[in-house]
């Protein structure tokens, strides 16, 4: 679980990047959740939009999709949410 220090400072280092996955009509599918395992591992750090056409619950989505990926939620802002999960080898992020 993370501290709030360390969502301030994920949050910082999230707000200049680009939106990493989409989630849309499919929703939560198997393919959606490796895609965000596969650049949570490459990344540590991403954003997910969640679109409208994938009719889902954004806190809902973000809960269950870091549950999925066994990842942290940074924050959820709009329908964009910001994920955290530190790589096994060679962690890039040093949190607070």
């Amino acid at each position: 679980m993370l501290t709030g220090k360390q969502r301030r400072y994920l949050r910082a280092l999230g707000h200049p990047l680009a939106v990493t996955v989409q989630l849309g009509r499919g929703g939560l599918s198997e393919g959606a959740v490796a895609a965000v395992s596969q650049a949570l591992d490459d990344h540590e750090l991403i954003k997910v939009k969640l679109l409208e056409s994938a009719g889902l619950d954004r806190h809902q989505a973000a809960a269950d999709l870091a549950g999925a990926t066994k990842s942290e939620i940074a924050q959820v802002l709009g329908n964009t949410m910001l994920l955290y999960r530190a790589r096994k080898e060679d962690p890039q992020i040093e949190l607070p």
